[in-house]
């Protein structure tokens, strides 16, 4: 965040303070593990010690500053006699300009970010700070006065100083702290609002970056947490399945049972009958498998390439690493050999200058064909030349073994059944209503997160791989022949999702497939949009909402999800003005807001149970005339449903749902 923009959001919001706590600690004391209830600073008074923030550690000394977010972990070693002060404090946004300050808190929120510095005037700041904590003892109303005129005065001096030595705050990995405290707080009732209450986020804000970043919500993860923990109890205790739940976070033996078959696809007690051995055989969901039960003590995440995912495989020894070098070189030759059989003149200009019609998607004319004119039988090529934002890429003709991080039901609806995808790919909301076999699925092999598993990608041979994120095509390229096609870049997210479709049929020469199922899905549309017609009125507009605990998502015309392009795109209902001109696909809004951005319908994403009860139940939404004429269209759930993703199948759901709600509710 640029400075001028923290400088104002401390101009505008409400301070309060919470506590400030002066404290000392002996030698080798440690204080460990503390979860921050608000927003802190913590000023070293004297002493050295080592200061951890989520268990990134610096080391510290007299006179320095630390700052970080609600819902960060803290723990404080003393190497020698240490003294502190800890300053607690909650910003709020004032009453004017409540939508500008929601903007600026999205792009990055000041009151979360984390600096360890050592101030070039310590003096300066150690005065302030010294008299809080004297005032702050007194405990009157007239000092706790005086203690918020300090703060400001403290505050003044800290930005000031963080500008004139340049220190650049880190922005915390909101996906990262929730996924912590989903670990270290998985066997308590917890529910969407309560974790982004205790990290001090949004909770619709949390959800959808978690599903841009891990492609599942918050809930379906905790869900996950919770199976693997009540594998490894049900293998290495004998406590009942009344104790294990209790212990998991569920209030009795059934919903335990019921959860833990919805992840694992087995239920707790044949899992315990069996030892815990289905981890290695086919009964057990391929999402589960390659996970060791007596491992299990914590699920490890990195950040490498900026992407979390979870590890379910183990690290590349070295003779595995020659296995995949060596693989990777049969995969090259395999290349090499089949574009040289294919080419009678020069194979250097055909790759360089490939074909209109091969840039298309569609199959380039074998050279030899073309010098006959056609007289002899036309050979088929064994190859395409497919264009991509990474430059052209040759690839197989006709690939009959192909892994993908993403368009698995792109790939289904084109009658291609990949032999491995990314692990989330696997249990998408639109599954259940697709009408797939169970033995088709059975055939795709997990393959986890971002990047896929290496090794497990090696052992399956593929001869095409699609990759949507660019921090991972090298890697894929290592084992085989690569296509990279963005996802949720900003470039992809303005283009539709029948463009997407497009895009993945012209990688297997399919486009003519693909534009049949458009075809067929824009007659339905256009056979929808007679069906609804006249339940939104010539002049009144329609917009589409989400809620949270301390905000509303607004979603726009245009680049939105959860259902907004067919809303807005397949089935033509008119946004408002305001939709029509958001320019990042939403636009998050306090409550006192919404009489401003609604229209003469809502239809409202059922994202956050609690938050949009909750708001639904409201005297400001109550008198919405939206909701006093009946015309507000509940929609999808708090878990991960068709409107999450934009493939054919989704797509197809959505349309038959939005339909569905809008003629229920026809008067």
């Amino acid at each position: 965040m640029k400075l001028d923009n923290h400088i104002r959001l401390w101009n505008q919001v409400y301070i309060e303070l919470i506590d400030i706590r002066d404290k000392e600690m002996e030698r080798l004391e440690e204080l460990r593990d503390y979860r921050l209830p608000a927003s802190s600073f913590l000023y070293i008074k004297r002493g050295i010690g080592q200061i951890c923030l989520d268990r990134v550690c610096h080391k510290v000394r007299s006179h320095h500053l630390v700052h970080c977010g609600k819902g960060t972990s803290l723990t404080i070693t003393a190497e020698e006699e240490l003294a502190y002060c800890l300053i607690l404090y909650r910003a709020s946004p004032s009453a004017p300009d409540r939508s500008e300050i929601a903007r600026l808190m999205e792009e990055g929120n000041p009151f979360q970010f984390r600096y360890v510095f050592a101030p070039r005037y310590p003096m300066l700041l150690s005065d302030k700070v010294e008299r809080m904590c004297r005032e702050w003892r007194e405990a009157t109303e007239l000092s706790k006065v005086q203690v918020k005129s300090l703060f400001y005065q403290f505050i003044y001096e800290l930005l000031w100083q963080l500008h004139q030595q340049q220190v650049e705050p880190v922005k915390p990995d909101m996906v990262a702290e929730a996924v912590r405290y989903i670990q270290e707080h998985y066997n308590r009732p917890l529910t969407l609002d309560a974790i982004a209450k205790a990290l001090d986020y949004s909770s619709g804000h949390l959800s959808r970056l978690f599903k841009l970043k891990l492609h599942t919500s918050p809930i379906h993860f905790l869900g996950q947490v919770r199976a693997l923990r009540t594998m490894q109890l049900l293998v290495e205790t004998e406590a009942t399945l009344q104790e294990i739940a209790e212990a998991v976070g569920f209030p009795d033996a059934h919903s335990l049972s019921r959860s833990f078959k919805k992840h694992t696809g087995v239920a707790p007690t044949y899992y315990r009958q069996c030892g815990g051995r289905l981890s290695e055989n086919q009964d057990l969901p391929t999402a589960m498998q390659g996970i060791a039960v007596s491992r299990i003590s914590e699920l490890p995440y990195t950040d490498i390439e900026n992407h979390y995912q979870m590890m379910t495989g183990r690290e590349l020894d070295m003779q595995k690493r020659s296995k995949i070098a060596a693989m990777t070189t049969v995969l090259g030759l395999t290349l090499l050999m089949g574009a040289c059989s294919n080419s009678t003149n020069s194979p250097a200009d055909s790759a360089a200058q490939p074909s209109a019609s091969a840039k298309s998607g569609e199959p380039a004319t074998s050279p030899s064909a073309s010098a006959t004119g056609g007289q002899e039988q036309e050979a088929q090529p064994t190859t395409r030349t497919i264009s991509t934002p990474k430059g052209d890429v040759v690839v197989p003709a006709n690939p009959q073994r192909v892994a993908a991080d993403q368009y698995m039901g792109h790939l289904l609806k084109l009658g291609i059944v990949p032999i491995g995808v990314r692990t989330f790919m696997l249990d998408e909301g639109w599954m259940a209503g697709a009408g797939i076999e169970k033995e088709t699925l059975a055939k795709i092999e997990d393959l986890g997160g971002f990047p896929m598993n290496l090794e497990k990608l090696t052992s399956l041979e593929p001869d095409l791989i699609i990759g949507s994120v660019e921090d991972s095509i090298e890697q894929y390229e290592k084992i085989g022949t690569t296509v990279f096609l963005p996802y949720w870049t900003p470039e992809m997210s303005t283009a539709g999702p029948l463009e997407k479709f497009r895009s993945v049929s012209d990688i297997f020469g399919k486009r003519e497939e693909a534009e049949q199922w458009i075809a067929d899905y824009e007659k339905k549309a256009a056979e929808a949009r007679e069906q609804i017609k006249g339940i939104v009125k010539e002049g009144e507009t329609v917009s589409v909402v989400q809620f949270a605990d301390k905000a509303a998502f607004v979603l726009a015309a245009e680049g939105g999800n959860y259902g907004s392009s067919t809303i807005y795109g397949t089935l033509q209902l008119p946004p408002t003005d305001i939709a029509k001109n958001m320019k990042a696909g939403f636009e998050s809004i306090s409550a006192e807001m919404l009489p401003e951005y609604m229209g003469d319908h809502i239809f409202v994403y059922y994202g956050a149970k609690e938050a949009t009860d909750k708001m639904m139940d409201s005297k400001l939404w109550k008198g919405l005339p939206a909701v006093q004429n009946n015309r507000v269209y509940v929609f999808g759930n708090e878990y991960y449903d068709e409107f999450v993703m934009e493939d054919p199948y989704s797509l197809e759901q959505q349309l038959d749902t939005i339909v569905g709600l809008l003629l229920n509710n026809k008067q």
